[in-house]
Protein backbone atom coordinates (compact mmCIF):
# COMPACT_ATOMS: atom_id res chain seq x y z
CA UNK A 1 0.00 0.00 0.00
CA UNK A 2 1.07 3.63 -1.03
CA UNK A 3 0.85 6.08 2.38
CA UNK A 4 -0.57 8.86 1.07
CA UNK A 5 -0.98 13.02 2.58
CA UNK A 6 -4.22 14.99 2.16
CA UNK A 7 -6.66 17.15 3.37
CA UNK A 8 -10.30 15.55 4.33
CA UNK A 9 -13.80 16.52 6.03
CA UNK A 10 -14.25 14.24 8.90
CA UNK A 11 -17.97 14.94 8.47
CA UNK A 12 -20.61 16.25 7.47
CA UNK A 13 -19.97 20.51 8.04
CA UNK A 14 -16.94 19.86 10.04
CA UNK A 15 -13.51 21.68 8.76
CA UNK A 16 -11.47 20.14 6.06
CA UNK A 17 -8.11 19.27 8.06
CA UNK A 18 -5.00 16.93 7.29
CA UNK A 19 -5.82 13.24 6.89
CA UNK A 20 -3.45 10.42 6.01
CA UNK A 21 -4.53 7.08 4.50
CA UNK A 22 -3.35 4.67 1.72
CA UNK A 23 -3.42 4.32 -2.27
CA UNK A 24 -3.94 0.77 -3.42
CA UNK A 25 -0.06 -0.45 -5.01
CA UNK A 26 0.27 0.20 -8.68
CA UNK A 27 -1.57 -2.70 -10.02
CA UNK A 28 -1.04 -4.18 -14.40
CA UNK A 29 -2.92 -1.51 -15.47
CA UNK A 30 -2.47 1.80 -13.19
CA UNK A 31 -0.74 4.03 -13.29
CA UNK A 32 0.47 6.73 -10.32
CA UNK A 33 0.49 10.33 -10.45
CA UNK A 34 2.24 12.75 -8.71
CA UNK A 35 -0.57 15.72 -8.21
CA UNK A 36 0.50 18.75 -9.07
CA UNK A 37 -2.90 21.13 -8.83
CA UNK A 38 -6.27 19.85 -7.98
CA UNK A 39 -9.53 22.33 -9.13
CA UNK A 40 -11.89 22.90 -6.30
CA UNK A 41 -15.45 22.31 -8.27
CA UNK A 42 -18.67 23.69 -6.19
CA UNK A 43 -19.92 19.59 -5.97
CA UNK A 44 -17.07 19.63 -3.64
CA UNK A 45 -18.57 21.74 -1.62
CA UNK A 46 -21.94 20.25 -1.86
CA UNK A 47 -20.62 16.39 -0.93
CA UNK A 48 -18.54 17.31 1.85
CA UNK A 49 -21.78 19.12 4.03
CA UNK A 50 -23.67 16.05 2.45
CA UNK A 51 -26.36 18.52 0.90
CA UNK A 52 -26.63 15.50 -2.05
CA UNK A 53 -26.69 12.81 0.80
CA UNK A 54 -24.79 9.64 0.86
CA UNK A 55 -21.94 11.06 1.67
CA UNK A 56 -19.18 8.85 3.19
CA UNK A 57 -16.88 10.27 5.45
CA UNK A 58 -13.93 11.15 5.73
CA UNK A 59 -14.22 12.21 2.81
CA UNK A 60 -11.60 13.64 0.44
CA UNK A 61 -12.59 15.63 -2.29
CA UNK A 62 -11.08 16.91 -5.71
CA UNK A 63 -11.70 15.58 -9.51
CA UNK A 64 -9.71 17.46 -11.24
CA UNK A 65 -6.52 16.38 -11.02
CA UNK A 66 -3.42 17.03 -13.14
CA UNK A 67 -0.14 15.62 -12.23
CA UNK A 68 2.75 13.94 -13.69
CA UNK A 69 2.54 9.82 -13.97
CA UNK A 70 5.58 8.47 -11.79
CA UNK A 71 5.51 4.57 -12.00
CA UNK A 72 3.20 2.73 -14.48
CA UNK A 73 2.20 -1.05 -14.16
CA UNK A 74 3.14 -3.80 -16.17
CA UNK A 75 0.17 -3.61 -19.30
CA UNK A 76 -0.01 -0.24 -19.32
CA UNK A 77 0.12 0.88 -22.84
CA UNK A 78 -0.49 4.37 -23.23
CA UNK A 79 1.21 5.92 -20.01
CA UNK A 80 4.97 6.34 -19.09
CA UNK A 81 6.91 7.63 -15.96
CA UNK A 82 7.04 11.56 -16.60
CA UNK A 83 4.04 12.07 -18.38
CA UNK A 84 1.41 14.65 -17.76
CA UNK A 85 -1.69 13.09 -17.09
CA UNK A 86 -4.84 13.99 -15.47
CA UNK A 87 -7.87 12.60 -13.68
CA UNK A 88 -11.48 13.67 -14.23
CA UNK A 89 -14.62 12.77 -12.03
CA UNK A 90 -14.60 9.48 -12.23
CA UNK A 91 -12.28 6.15 -12.38
CA UNK A 92 -13.89 3.06 -13.15
CA UNK A 93 -17.66 1.93 -14.59
CA UNK A 94 -18.94 -1.64 -15.40
CA UNK A 95 -17.37 -1.22 -18.76
CA UNK A 96 -19.63 -3.23 -20.49
CA UNK A 97 -23.04 -1.53 -20.85
CA UNK A 98 -24.33 -0.36 -23.55
CA UNK A 99 -23.39 3.19 -22.56
CA UNK A 100 -19.75 2.15 -21.46
CA UNK A 101 -19.25 0.57 -24.76
CA UNK A 102 -20.32 3.25 -26.65
CA UNK A 103 -17.92 5.67 -24.96
CA UNK A 104 -20.30 7.19 -22.40
CA UNK A 105 -19.42 5.99 -19.05
CA UNK A 106 -20.64 8.77 -16.84
CA UNK A 107 -24.05 7.07 -18.04
CA UNK A 108 -23.10 3.62 -16.77
CA UNK A 109 -26.75 1.49 -16.63
CA UNK A 110 -25.36 -1.79 -14.23
CA UNK A 111 -23.21 0.12 -11.68
CA UNK A 112 -23.09 3.55 -12.45
CA UNK A 113 -19.49 5.59 -12.92
CA UNK A 114 -17.64 5.33 -9.98
CA UNK A 115 -16.70 8.72 -8.91
CA UNK A 116 -12.91 9.58 -8.21
CA UNK A 117 -14.34 10.52 -4.54
CA UNK A 118 -17.07 9.58 -2.39
CA UNK A 119 -18.05 6.63 -4.73
CA UNK A 120 -16.80 3.02 -3.88
CA UNK A 121 -14.29 0.60 -5.94
CA UNK A 122 -14.83 -2.92 -6.45
CA UNK A 123 -13.72 -4.55 -3.37
CA UNK A 124 -15.95 -1.85 -1.62
CA UNK A 125 -13.67 0.72 -0.11
CA UNK A 126 -14.07 4.18 -0.61
CA UNK A 127 -12.59 6.19 -3.51
CA UNK A 128 -10.25 9.55 -2.66
CA UNK A 129 -10.11 12.48 -4.46
CA UNK A 130 -7.44 15.08 -5.24
CA UNK A 131 -7.17 17.06 -2.26
CA UNK A 132 -4.22 14.97 -1.72
CA UNK A 133 -0.79 14.47 -3.02
CA UNK A 134 -0.85 10.83 -5.17
CA UNK A 135 -3.68 9.00 -6.98
CA UNK A 136 -3.33 5.30 -8.35
CA UNK A 137 -6.17 5.03 -11.30
CA UNK A 138 -6.53 2.44 -14.02
CA UNK A 139 -4.91 3.58 -17.53
CA UNK A 140 -8.48 3.51 -18.91
CA UNK A 141 -10.12 6.46 -17.10
CA UNK A 142 -6.70 8.79 -17.05
CA UNK A 143 -6.33 11.47 -19.80
CA UNK A 144 -3.34 13.14 -21.28
CA UNK A 145 -2.48 16.26 -21.14
CA UNK A 146 -0.47 18.54 -23.34
CA UNK A 147 2.62 19.99 -22.21
CA UNK A 148 1.76 22.94 -24.06
CA UNK A 149 -0.95 24.94 -21.71
CA UNK A 150 -0.59 25.89 -18.15
CA UNK A 151 -0.84 22.85 -15.89
CA UNK A 152 -2.45 24.94 -13.45
CA UNK A 153 -5.00 25.87 -15.36
CA UNK A 154 -5.92 22.96 -17.49
CA UNK A 155 -7.00 21.11 -13.95
CA UNK A 156 -10.80 22.61 -14.08
CA UNK A 157 -11.17 21.34 -17.51
CA UNK A 158 -11.30 18.40 -16.31
CA UNK A 159 -15.02 18.98 -14.77
CA UNK A 160 -15.92 22.17 -15.37
CA UNK A 161 -14.50 21.87 -18.90
CA UNK A 162 -15.85 18.63 -20.00
CA UNK A 163 -19.13 19.62 -18.42
CA UNK A 164 -19.66 22.56 -21.03
CA UNK A 165 -17.64 20.98 -23.74
CA UNK A 166 -20.06 17.68 -24.08
CA UNK A 167 -23.38 19.76 -24.81
CA UNK A 168 -21.92 22.08 -26.96
CA UNK A 169 -20.52 18.63 -28.99
CA UNK A 170 -23.76 17.02 -28.66
CA UNK A 171 -26.02 19.44 -30.06
CA UNK A 172 -23.05 20.14 -32.86
CA UNK A 173 -23.08 24.20 -31.98
CA UNK A 174 -20.88 25.82 -34.30
CA UNK A 175 -20.77 28.73 -36.63
CA UNK A 176 -24.00 30.43 -37.22
CA UNK A 177 -26.04 29.26 -34.12
CA UNK A 178 -26.68 31.99 -31.24
CA UNK A 179 -25.53 31.01 -27.58
CA UNK A 180 -26.66 31.83 -24.33
CA UNK A 181 -24.74 31.54 -21.57
CA UNK A 182 -26.70 31.53 -17.79
CA UNK A 183 -24.71 32.17 -15.26
CA UNK A 184 -20.50 33.55 -15.23
CA UNK A 185 -18.62 31.62 -12.68
CA UNK A 186 -16.70 27.98 -12.96
CA UNK A 187 -19.27 26.73 -15.75
CA UNK A 188 -20.17 29.58 -17.32
CA UNK A 189 -16.90 31.05 -18.09
CA UNK A 190 -15.67 28.02 -19.59
CA UNK A 191 -19.09 27.38 -21.76
CA UNK A 192 -18.33 31.31 -23.12
CA UNK A 193 -14.90 30.46 -24.09
CA UNK A 194 -15.60 27.01 -26.12
CA UNK A 195 -18.10 27.88 -27.80
CA UNK A 196 -17.14 31.27 -29.21
CA UNK A 197 -13.87 28.72 -29.99
CA UNK A 198 -16.54 26.40 -32.05
CA UNK A 199 -17.79 29.74 -34.08
CA UNK A 200 -20.99 30.65 -32.00
CA UNK A 201 -21.97 33.88 -31.23
CA UNK A 202 -22.17 33.58 -27.55
CA UNK A 203 -24.07 35.98 -25.27
CA UNK A 204 -24.05 36.20 -21.29
CA UNK A 205 -27.30 36.09 -19.40
CA UNK A 206 -26.51 37.69 -15.69
CA UNK A 207 -28.17 39.23 -13.13
CA UNK A 208 -24.62 41.62 -12.21
CA UNK A 209 -23.83 44.62 -14.46
CA UNK A 210 -20.85 44.28 -13.43
CA UNK A 211 -19.22 41.20 -15.10
CA UNK A 212 -19.61 42.55 -18.04
CA UNK A 213 -16.41 43.71 -18.98
CA UNK A 214 -15.40 39.83 -17.79
CA UNK A 215 -17.76 38.66 -20.13
CA UNK A 216 -16.43 40.29 -23.02
CA UNK A 217 -12.70 39.42 -22.22
CA UNK A 218 -13.54 35.74 -22.02
CA UNK A 219 -14.84 36.00 -25.63
CA UNK A 220 -18.61 37.03 -25.56
CA UNK A 221 -20.03 38.76 -28.11
CA UNK A 222 -23.19 40.55 -26.10
CA UNK A 223 -23.98 40.64 -22.47
CA UNK A 224 -27.87 41.00 -21.52
CA UNK A 225 -28.76 42.02 -17.62
CA UNK A 226 -31.35 39.87 -17.16
CA UNK A 227 -32.92 41.95 -14.36
CA UNK A 228 -33.22 44.77 -17.61
CA UNK A 229 -36.57 43.78 -18.73
CA UNK A 230 -36.13 46.04 -22.02
CA UNK A 231 -32.54 44.05 -22.72
CA UNK A 232 -34.39 40.96 -21.71
CA UNK A 233 -37.14 41.70 -24.18
CA UNK A 234 -34.16 42.13 -26.67
CA UNK A 235 -33.06 38.75 -26.96
CA UNK A 236 -36.63 36.98 -26.89
CA UNK A 237 -37.08 34.29 -29.32
CA UNK A 238 -33.33 34.87 -29.99
CA UNK A 239 -31.12 31.90 -29.08
CA UNK A 240 -30.81 28.40 -30.60
CA UNK A 241 -29.10 26.94 -27.34
CA UNK A 242 -28.82 28.06 -23.36
CA UNK A 243 -26.56 26.31 -21.80
CA UNK A 244 -27.57 27.41 -18.01
CA UNK A 245 -24.76 27.24 -15.71
CA UNK A 246 -27.04 28.40 -12.18
CA UNK A 247 -27.08 26.59 -9.24
CA UNK A 248 -29.57 29.03 -7.50
CA UNK A 249 -33.64 29.33 -7.34
CA UNK A 250 -34.76 31.21 -10.77
CA UNK A 251 -37.52 31.99 -12.66
CA UNK A 252 -37.23 29.00 -15.42
CA UNK A 253 -40.16 30.34 -17.33
CA UNK A 254 -38.26 34.01 -17.98
CA UNK A 255 -35.34 32.10 -19.60
CA UNK A 256 -37.26 29.43 -22.24
CA UNK A 257 -38.89 32.31 -23.19
CA UNK A 258 -35.18 33.24 -25.22
CA UNK A 259 -35.57 30.37 -26.96
CA UNK A 260 -36.59 30.81 -30.84
CA UNK A 261 -38.37 27.84 -32.34
CA UNK A 262 -37.07 24.71 -31.69
CA UNK A 263 -34.36 25.76 -29.33
CA UNK A 264 -33.17 24.06 -26.59
CA UNK A 265 -31.78 24.55 -22.77
CA UNK A 266 -29.46 22.69 -21.79
CA UNK A 267 -29.62 22.62 -17.60
CA UNK A 268 -25.86 21.68 -16.48
CA UNK A 269 -26.54 23.61 -12.47
CA UNK A 270 -29.06 21.85 -9.77
CA UNK A 271 -30.80 24.47 -8.37
CA UNK A 272 -31.99 23.36 -4.56
CA UNK A 273 -35.43 23.29 -5.52
CA UNK A 274 -37.05 22.37 -8.27
CA UNK A 275 -37.80 25.36 -11.11
CA UNK A 276 -41.51 25.56 -12.11
CA UNK A 277 -42.65 26.32 -16.05
CA UNK A 278 -45.86 26.06 -17.58
CA UNK A 279 -45.89 23.40 -20.33
CA UNK A 280 -46.90 25.75 -22.86
CA UNK A 281 -44.16 27.88 -23.01
CA UNK A 282 -42.28 24.65 -24.96
CA UNK A 283 -45.15 23.61 -26.46
CA UNK A 284 -45.96 26.86 -28.24
CA UNK A 285 -42.08 27.33 -30.03
CA UNK A 286 -41.53 23.35 -29.96
CA UNK A 287 -38.69 24.26 -27.45
CA UNK A 288 -36.83 21.87 -25.45
CA UNK A 289 -35.33 20.99 -22.04
CA UNK A 290 -32.35 18.39 -21.36
CA UNK A 291 -29.86 17.79 -19.12
CA UNK A 292 -25.97 16.71 -19.67
CA UNK A 293 -23.54 15.12 -16.85
CA UNK A 294 -19.70 15.78 -17.76
CA UNK A 295 -18.63 13.14 -20.79
CA UNK A 296 -17.09 10.27 -21.79
CA UNK A 297 -13.11 9.30 -21.33
CA UNK A 298 -13.34 9.61 -25.23
CA UNK A 299 -14.74 13.35 -25.36
CA UNK A 300 -13.10 14.37 -22.46
CA UNK A 301 -9.44 13.40 -23.85
CA UNK A 302 -11.31 15.10 -26.83
CA UNK A 303 -12.05 18.33 -25.30
CA UNK A 304 -8.48 18.56 -23.66
CA UNK A 305 -7.44 18.51 -27.07
CA UNK A 306 -9.69 20.36 -28.18
CA UNK A 307 -8.17 23.44 -25.65
CA UNK A 308 -4.34 22.43 -26.58
CA UNK A 309 -5.36 23.56 -29.88
CA UNK A 310 -7.37 26.62 -29.19
CA UNK A 311 -5.15 27.75 -26.05
CA UNK A 312 -7.95 27.62 -24.01
CA UNK A 313 -7.68 27.24 -20.14
CA UNK A 314 -9.61 28.37 -16.78
CA UNK A 315 -9.59 31.18 -15.59
CA UNK A 316 -8.21 30.42 -11.91
CA UNK A 317 -7.10 31.78 -8.60
CA UNK A 318 -4.33 29.32 -6.91
CA UNK A 319 -4.60 28.65 -3.46
CA UNK A 320 -2.78 26.71 -0.68
CA UNK A 321 -4.59 23.41 0.51
CA UNK A 322 -4.38 25.42 4.40
CA UNK A 323 -6.90 27.67 2.89
CA UNK A 324 -9.48 25.47 1.46
CA UNK A 325 -11.95 26.05 4.20
CA UNK A 326 -12.02 29.95 3.07
CA UNK A 327 -12.00 28.99 -0.08
CA UNK A 328 -15.28 27.16 0.40
CA UNK A 329 -16.42 30.26 2.01
CA UNK A 330 -15.69 32.46 -0.88
CA UNK A 331 -17.18 30.36 -3.71
CA UNK A 332 -20.42 30.51 -1.62
CA UNK A 333 -20.14 34.00 -2.23
CA UNK A 334 -19.30 33.93 -5.70
CA UNK A 335 -15.99 36.34 -4.78
CA UNK A 336 -13.49 33.83 -7.29
CA UNK A 337 -12.32 34.46 -11.02
CA UNK A 338 -13.54 31.50 -11.72
CA UNK A 339 -12.14 28.63 -10.27
CA UNK A 340 -9.87 27.87 -7.10
CA UNK A 341 -6.68 25.60 -7.59
CA UNK A 342 -5.10 23.99 -5.40
CA UNK A 343 -1.24 24.31 -5.15
CA UNK A 344 -0.73 20.41 -3.73
CA UNK A 345 3.54 21.66 -3.40
CA UNK A 346 1.71 23.15 -0.94
CA UNK A 347 0.61 19.44 1.22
Amino acid sequence: MLPTQAYAAPAANVPLAPFQFERREVGPHDVLIDIAFCGVCHSDLHQVRDEWGGSIFPMVPGHEIVGRVTKVGDHVKNFKVGDLAGVGCMVDSCRTCPSCQEGLEQYCETTGMVGTYNGRERDGSPTYGGYSNQIVVDEKYTLKVSEKLDLARVAPLLCAGITTYSPLRQWKVGPGHRVGVMGLGGLGHMAVKLAAAMGAEVTVLSTSPNKAADAEALGAHKFVVTKDAAQLKSVANYFDFIINTVSAPLDMGQYVNLLRRDGTMILLGVPPEAPQLHAFQLIAKRRRIAGSLIGGIEETQEMLDFCAEHNIMSDIEIIDIKDINEAYERMLKGDVKYRFVIDLATL
